[in-house]
């Protein structure tokens, strides 16, 4: 058994692409937990997913051993992703350990997301270790970002370690500050068993695989554990700790990281954040900071073929076992039929598990459009919560809605901060503050509806900045907002997938774009089809699908006019008996096109 006193918890804290992911390479290359015959660049990001889009979305852990001044140490990193919508990935983290490197690219300097995260760590009185990343690039600006470091979390300019995720430069330097400058985990062996539950997998064989960190007691193969959340108790069939593989161990003590298998089978049984204790002896209370995930964005997930239901929501279940942050409920739709109502983090978030179930579990899903929970203020004074613009009361019922709005902080150079500011006014925020980082470095917060962040703020921010700015928000409570419900008509039939709860100003101009959008994308039937976008019962948009016809009077040439006309009648009269009867598909493209008006 090696002591408490040679571990070391540690997490990893960066932006996207500051080369998270290729320095926790170098490090598992130095301790040797990776040979040189298994190494692929970014072996922590193993779902396919991650290698396509470069990016970590979820959080992995993986245990080092590493040899310091004649002595062994265990080195515990929990690796973290980098994007805004996965920040409840990187609370969790963030709680199992005591340290955490922050590494900034020294190309581009520090970035929101690098911020928020760094306050989340501080929070959790974690000490912090700063890295200044590709140091090898031409145009890395080290004195820059130093001071920008400095400014930040205010450590002494030469405690700052150079490095190079390529190169393997400063791997050394970082490895001896960890052990020197990040304490060793506290907390008791001989107490009652208690340990942090930060992540989990599903095995189809094997069930399901819980990775928890131990704060206090002793955990042993074989014994009667308990999960305080769920109150379920089971028997410790396996646990050990996390290489490359699982490595099984006899037990575990306080200050370790590992995995247990209890040969749970129902994803429900297992919470992100819940406590691990023994049934004989329990301990008093559980840790603290498990938080339920607040999803921002809402938007319903459907089979292609109603058959898939139940398959759909088996899949559901078991993404959400290895995604704490994606909740969801049973819904129904008169134009799809049964689905989910799902809540995601952010479109980025969406994306990813749209793409995951069609990846890991083969399944067709239509996706309606996404929109964010509104609180309702009926006249009667009650108060209700309102995910789906089909579940809106009356309008005569409504005294008046309440949207969430947010904090928006963007951090970019200077030179893009009048495009920035007119796209954040676009979109209804208020400047609230403006500071000057650097010279050339400006942080602008805004106070925002976070309905207008949902569909294409983040592609224009980066497209307005060349890639530049880089933006992060908090939620920031409810205000009182004048908003309509726009509906979408197909010849006088509702598509409620397709409705949508929106501000006043923009129902016009949003509603004018869908008519003419679904135009192209409905295919044309035999009769003519109807688009129009209403407001209650005023219809404020229409666009017409011409009908596909056959020529009747080709037929008939010469004679008097009244034969063609006579022709033609018939086949009105057939057209019109078509269009009670006839039933519109709408193809899957029309319920994603209002994401891609622009």
């Amino acid at each position: 058994m090696i002591h408490m006193d040679h571990i070391r918890n540690f997490c990893i804290i960066a932006h996207i692409d500051h080369g998270k992911s290729t320095l926790a390479d170098r490090l598992l290359m130095k301790t040797h937990t990776l040979l040189e015959r298994d190494f692929q660049n970014q072996v922590l990001d193993n779902m396919e997913l991650e290698r396509e889009r470069g990016i970590t979305i979820k959080s992995h852990a993986i245990q080092m051993v590493h040899d310091f001044e004649g002595r062994k140490y265990i080195l515990n990193l929990i690796d973290t992703p980098g994007h805004v919508d996965f920040s409840y990935e990187v609370s969790r983290s963030i709680a199992a350990c005591e340290g955490a490197l922050l590494i900034v690219d020294a190309t581009q300097g520090i970035q929101a997301q690098t911020i928020s995260n760094l306050y989340k760590a501080i929070d959790h009185n974690l000490e912090i270790i700063p890295v200044l990343n590709k140091m090898d690039m031409d145009s890395a600006m080290p004195d820059e970002v130093k001071d920008q470091i400095v400014d930040l979390i205010g450590c002494k300019s030469e405690e700052i370690i150079e490095a190079s995720g390529k190169t393997g430069l400063g791997v050394d330097e970082i490895l001896e500050a960890i052990i020197r400058r990040i304490p060793a985990p506290v907390g008791d062996p001989e107490a009652p068993l208690q340990a942090l539950i930060f992540d989990s997998i599903f095995n189809s064989y094997r069930g399901i695989f819980a990775y928890f960190r131990i704060l206090n007691g002793t955990v042993r193969k074989g014994e009667w554990v308990k999960f305080v959340a769920s109150g379920k108790e089971y028997i410790a069939d396996e646990i050990g700790v996390l290489k490359l593989g699982p490595e099984p161990k006899e037990q575990l003590s306080a200050g370790d990281v590992g995995y247990i298998i209890s040969g749970i089978k129902t994803s429900r049984e297992v919470k992100v954040g819940d406590t691990i204790t023994h049934v004989d002896r329990p301990c008093q209370k559980a840790i603290s900071g498990f938080e339920e995930v607040k999803p921002m964005v809402f938007a319903g997930i459907y089979p292609v073929d109603a058959d898939d239901y139940e398959d759909l929501r088996a899949s559901i279940e078991k993404l959400q076992l290895n995604d704490a942050s994606l909740t969801f409920v049973p819904e129904s739709s008169a134009a799809l039929g049964f689905g989910f109502r799902c809540g995601f983090l952010g479109l980025l978030h969406m994306e990813i598990i749209q793409e995951r179930l069609d990846r890991e579990f083969d399944m067709d899903v239509i996706t309606t459009v996404p929109n964010v929970s509104f609180k309702v203020m009926t006249t009667r004074g009650e108060l209700m919560e309102v995910h789906n613009p089909s579940g809106l009361p009356a309008a005569t019922a409504i005294d008046h809605i309440e949207e969430p709005y947010i904090w928006a902080q963007v951090i970019s150079q200077a030179e893009y901060v009048g495009a920035i500011m007119k796209l954040c006014l676009d979109k209804r925020g208020l400047l609230k503050n403006q500071v000057y980082l650097t010279s050339n470095r400006v942080e602008l917060t805004f106070e925002m509806p976070l309905a207008e962040i949902v569909f294409d703020f983040y592609d224009k921010l980066k497209s307005i900045s060349k890639g530049y700015a880089s933006f992060d928000y908090q939620p920031h409570g409810y205000q009182k907002a004048d908003l309509v419900k726009l509906d979408i008509l197909l010849n006088g039939e509702m598509v409620d997938a397709l409705s949508t709860l929106i501000h006043r100003s923009n129902a016009y101009d949003f509603g004018r774009r869908m008519c003419v959008k679904l135009k192209e994308l409905i295919p044309r039937q035999q009769y003519e089809v109807a688009i129009q976008a209403a407001i209650g019962a005023k219809v404020i948009a229409r666009e017409t699908v011409k009908a596909v016809r056959k020529d009747v009077t080709a037929k008939c040439y010469g004679g008097d006019i009244t034969r063609k006309r006579k022709l033609l009648e018939k086949q009105k009269k057939g057209k019109k008996r078509m269009r009670q009867v006839g039933n519109i598909e709408v193809p899957q493209s029309a319920f994603l096109a209002v994401l891609k008006l622009d």
